[in-house]
């Protein structure tokens, strides 16, 4: 069995956007792990690292899910706008009430790619990049009449 969880990459922000994303998803299991608590003999493979930043960081969605992370102590303002995003988080949401709760929460300061919406196949779709500059695709086939509509 494989299992497949996105490990997302931040510029100091980490913690903020996985409390976000913990609310935004209703979980409970948050790890954070911060770079001070690095054993002393490890901590030289970090030289750049802020002891408070975020070294590692799991959000458990469901048994098979996660989201993972980190603040990157090797990023600056002039390699953060040239790290490649060019990638998306697919979600599939059971319903579509929940599909469009999700898709609001996460357009919240950010920007709406596609707008959340009935398509011809599913329930509704949309694409946001959200205020921490993460592609999201919410989708939901639940209730799906797409192909009758």
């Amino acid at each position: 069995m494989i299992s497949f969880s996105p490990y997302l990459v931040y510029n100091g922000d980490c913690e903020e956007a996985f409390n976000f994303y913990k609310t935004v998803f209703g979980c409970e299991s948050l790890y954070i792990g911060r770079y001070k608590d690095v054993p002393d003999e490890a901590r030289k493979f970090f030289p750049n690292a802020n002891a408070e930043h975020v070294m590692h960081a799991t959000l458990q969605l469901n048994e098979r899910t996660a989201i993972m992370g980190n603040d990157n102590p090797d990023i600056d303002e002039r390699s953060l706008s040239s790290v490649p995003r060019d990638f998306y988080i697919y979600l599939d949401i059971d319903l579509p009430e929940k599909a469009t709760r999700v898709f609001n929460e996460l357009s919240d300061n950010g920007q709406i790619i596609v707008p959340i919406a009935h398509t011809f196949w599913c329930n509704c779709y949309g694409a946001v990049t959200d205020k921490f500059g993460i592609n999201w695709k919410v989708t939901s086939h639940g209730n799906d009449h797409a192909s009758t509509s």
